[in-house]
């Protein structure tokens, strides 16, 4: 089972959240120590990343050998990847 770790840059883009949302994200990232058996996650293309989708927001993480680390969490639009 891995470690999921949260970014300071990713903390803050989650705090400016609404609460209904952020708990949401919260409880979907958390959802990921069961990797590679997560729902709604999809790998993004020419980059080593992958993204968690929880309704209107995109949660971008990574995945090591122990750790799984979420680097940015954003609201889905045309700039989002």
């Amino acid at each position: 089972m891995r470690t999921v770790e949260i970014t300071p840059k990713a903390f803050k883009q989650m705090r400016k959240l609404p609460l209904a949302d952020r708990t949401a994200i919260i409880k979907a990232v958390k959802a990921l120590k069961d990797w590679p058996d997560c729902r709604n996650v999809k790998s993004l293309t020419n980059r080593g990343d992958y993204r968690l989708r929880v309704g209107d927001y995109r949660a971008i993480f990574t995945v090591d050998d122990d750790a799984i680390t979420v680097t940015e969490v954003r609201k889905r639009d045309e700039r989002t990847y």
